[in-house]
């Protein structure tokens, strides 16, 4: 069964509120491998663990129909409050029981949740669901990650990586997949067509204030929270006054560039 972290109506704003779309070079390779095998022009896709819709919309602005499933009904609720286009719907389901036909799905993607599936069930449904010659999409974003701001970037860093050190203790252990760069997942992915790619760095525009939040979206800080509701707040304050600190400004709102690295897992069915 699916691992599920994600349900509550809260977390699910938070989510919302600060998690993004894939960036530009994470879609370039997306596309390039769509591509050459003959996609980009798909009429139906699935955005599996779609969360608050952050990738579904980015996905809908590309292709004729995209649907995105969750197992979370909060979040499905967020995705569904979420200005998009006409050519995307929700639904609540199981990544492990996804409710369309055999060889119906042009292209299965996920993003930052196929870890949290049950994989092999998840990639029995891929293997089932996906036309012959579908693709599948699956990508993650990782714990390594630099802020840059004028001549403090590396200060900036460093107290960012402190505060996701403290957080690490809370991680599921789910997220050795991550750790692991997605090799489990690429492995048990059943196409021998496939590709990883381990080394996508993206600029995400952020603000001060996105950060902490970001920090506050992820699964280590909502466990954290929950055992310790006032360390977990003090932890965030605390960061942001740090980050501030060292910037030499007052306002959490001033922009500054959050380097994220990507890991992507790419296959295609046989005809």
């Amino acid at each position: 069964m699916a691992t599920q972290l994600f349900k509550g109506r809260g977390h699910a704003a938070i989510y919302q509120k600060y998690r993004f779309a894939p960036g530009k070079e994470l879609q370039e390779t997306i596309f390039t491998y769509l591509q050459e095998k003959k996609r980009s022009s798909a009429e139906l896709v699935v955005d599996v663990g779609c969360g608050s819709g952050q990738g579904t919309r980015f996905l809908a602005e590309h292709f004729k129909k995209v649907v995105g499933t969750d197992i979370s009904e909060a979040q499905i609720q967020e995705a569904r409050d979420a200005p998009s286009l006409p050519n995307v719907s929700y639904l609540v389901c199981p990544a492990e029981e996804l409710p369309f036909e055999d060889a119906s799905v042009d292209i299965l993607a996920s993003f930052t949740a196929a870890h949290w599936f049950d994989i092999e069930k998840f990639m029995r449904e891929a293997k089932r669901v996906l036309k012959p010659g579908g693709c599948v999409v699956l990508s993650t974003y990782t714990i390594d990650t630099n802020l840059r701001y004028g001549n403090c970037s590396e200060k900036l860093t460093k107290i960012y990586r402190e505060s996701w050190d403290l957080l690490s203790k809370y991680s599921h252990d789910r997220v050795k997949l991550v750790l692991d760069d997605y090799k489990e997942i690429f492995e048990a992915l059943p196409f021998p067509d496939k590709k990883r790619f381990t080394d996508i760095y993206d600029k995400i525009p952020m603000t001060v204030a996105g950060v902490i939040g970001f920090l506050e979206s992820t699964s280590p800080y909502q466990i954290f929270k929950k055992n310790d509701p006032e360390a977990a707040k003090s932890l965030l304050q605390d960061t942001e006054k740090r980050m501030l600190e060292a910037m030499g400004v007052s306002s959490p709102e001033i922009p500054v560039e959050f380097w994220i690295r990507h890991i992507c897992v790419l296959g295609c069915k046989g005809q």
